[in-house]
């Protein structure tokens, strides 16, 4: 029998959660600084290290703000001597794009490399929950009908 209170978690090599690719992908500053542009909205450098409580420097913020935005994750437009930066993605698109990515390189062995996969994902959910399982085979059969419509 077992016991998820109990059980170990490990990551294998290379293999991370989509929270901590975006740490990676974007550093501990550059996703507190898109976190921050989330929640003001359109910013200047000087917004940000007021949100910072100026713990952070002026000049550090200004070379983040334009790191993500050499990312395409803000926008940014001048105004007077200014740059008004906001995000070009949501929150949510992030996530699901991280995910999209994690899925995409677990798949992308191509046909060998999936069906292991898929059955570890299937055996997880059994394990676990039950209902979940139910739900992933209800998304199955709407994606089914789906693909089936198309055609």
């Amino acid at each position: 029998m077992r016991d998820d209170m109990n059980t170990s978690r490990f990551l294998l090599r290379g293999f991370r959660r989509p929270r901590e690719i975006a740490c990676f992908a974007l550093g501990k500053l550059e996703r507190q600084v898109l976190e921050e542009t989330w929640r003001l909205g359109e910013v200047t450098v000087r917004d940000i290290h007021r949100a910072f409580d100026e713990r952070v420097a002026y000049t550090t913020l200004m070379t983040t703000l334009d790191r993500l935005f050499k990312k395409n994750l803000l926008a940014r437009r001048k105004d007077g001597r200014a740059f008004l930066y906001a995000a070009r993605v949501s929150r949510e698109d992030l996530d699901r794009g991280i995910k999209e990515d994690v899925v995409d390189g677990l798949l992308g062995q191509g046909a060998d490399g999936v069906e292991p996969i898929l059955a570890c994902i299937v055996d997880t959910i059994s394990e676990n929950d039950r209902e979940l399982l139910d739900e992933l085979d209800r998304l199955v059969q709407e994606k089914k009908r789906e693909i089936n419509r198309r055609d």
